[in-house]
């Protein structure tokens, strides 16, 4: 089972729609209809972090969930918030970029590993954000991708568990090869792939 923590985001559901795609059983809660304790007690195959519209600190249980995620050696996965909040979990800097990308694309390249195995380098992506996770990151940390004409950072792994960041949306329409890195994130760990989408009752 794969839990994805929404914070109040419309890619939400294009992200648990991918999902679903490449046939995981997918549970979402809302970042405040839960505590952290409780999203790991479900014992999750792997948790994704949704974009949202603030920052780590106002993401509700997200900053929690991937401490206890770390503890738990759970795989995560963030998504645009879900990035800037696991470079700030780990302690990273998050600060305003120096450019607003909201519905931009860009050329990424980064390091084929984890989630981008077997994905092509350079590829176009879709960018919607104001704030980046600064490139000086913890020494727990690596950069894994980056913008091809001003260097941005656009990715990040955890050296020694299997989290990943990811600035941009492998979720929207514009973003090529999207599904395939969701699909090499369902591959950590291996795990159950039963096909199915629940959302919480809280939620309905």
């Amino acid at each position: 089972m794969v839990i994805v923590i929404d914070n109040y985001d419309s890619f939400t559901y294009n992200l648990v729609q991918y999902l679903w795609e490449l046939g995981a059983e997918v549970t979402v809660y809302r970042n405040d209809e839960r505590t952290a304790e409780q999203v790991i007690a479900e014992r999750p195959d792997r948790i994704v972090i949704s974009p949202g519209p603030c920052t780590p600190n106002e993401a509700g249980i997200s900053l929690a969930v991937i401490a206890a995620a770390a503890a738990a050696r759970t795989p995560l996965l963030g998504v645009c918030l879900g990035h800037q909040s696991i470079g700030q979990a780990f302690g990273g800097v998050v600060e305003r970029a120096a450019r607003l990308m909201h519905g931009k694309t860009s050329s990424i390249r980064h390091d084929g590993k984890g989630v981008f195995a077997g994905v092509p380098s350079p590829f176009t992506a879709t960018r919607y954000h104001s704030l980046v996770v600064n490139d000086r990151l913890p020494a727990c940390l690596e950069a894994t991708a980056w913008t091809t004409d001003a260097g941005e950072l656009m990715g990040v792994r955890h050296k020694e568990l299997p989290i990943e960041g990811v600035q941009f949306h492998p979720e929207s329409f514009l973003t090529e090869h999207g599904h395939r890195l969701l699909e090499n994130f369902l591959a950590f760990g291996g795990g159950s792939r039963a096909s199915g989408v629940q959302r919480s009752t809280e939620s309905r």
